[in-house]
């Protein structure tokens, strides 16, 4: 390249603050694009999963592959918050410019519908785990065929944690949205 002395940087520590500076500039790409992804992926692959096992050729998905998908799904849920939580952080703290749309989305997404929301996410999880209960129950406690009850008891579980999960990143949204 023509220089006379070496390169002045560091390659591990500034390829970090350069990742760190796409974090915060750059959510998009990072983690909303691909959390939608995962979000629409698992949600279909769950639902048709949890009506019927899906038969490819020499190949059945069943309650296993419900399992992952439903792990797609929920990862893909955090991805999206974490993309909301970093643009909040960006904007609240001024490393990139609050827009309209910005404003117009703390009005109708703020803490109390999250918490709302939140709680009946997690009651349909409850719910859903009574009914498991109930399944079981009417076998004594005893053995259970899986393939039915995990077609249950995986919303429910999944719904459990997608409540929790709203209703706390509800508060933090409001605590990083507080105004200085």
């Amino acid at each position: 390249d023509g220089r006379s002395r070496p390169p002045h940087l560091n390659t591990w520590r500034d390829g970090w603050r350069h990742l760190r500076f796409l974090i915060l500039y750059a959510p998009n790409w990072l983690f909303l694009y691909p959390g939608i992804l995962l979000v629409i992926a698992g949600l279909v692959l769950s639902t048709l999963l949890i009506l019927n096992p899906i038969q490819l050729n020499d190949l059945t998905l069943d309650v296993h592959t419900l399992l992952y998908a439903t792990s797609f799904f929920l990862i893909g849920f955090q991805f999206i918050i974490f993309y909301g939580l970093t643009k909040v952080f960006a904007v609240e703290n001024e490393l990139l410019p609050k827009s309209n749309r910005y404003d117009k989305l703390f009005k109708i997404i703020n803490l109390e519908k999250g918490l709302v929301l939140g709680f009946v996410i997690l009651l349909i999880g409850v719910f859903l785990s009574i009914k498991g209960l109930y399944i079981w129950s009417n076998t004594n406690y005893g053995s259970l065929d899986t393939n039915i009850t995990l077609r249950l008891i995986t919303p429910a579980i999944a719904s459990i944690q997608l409540g929790i999960q709203t209703m706390l990143y509800s508060l933090f949204f409001s605590i990083l949205g507080l105004k200085k």
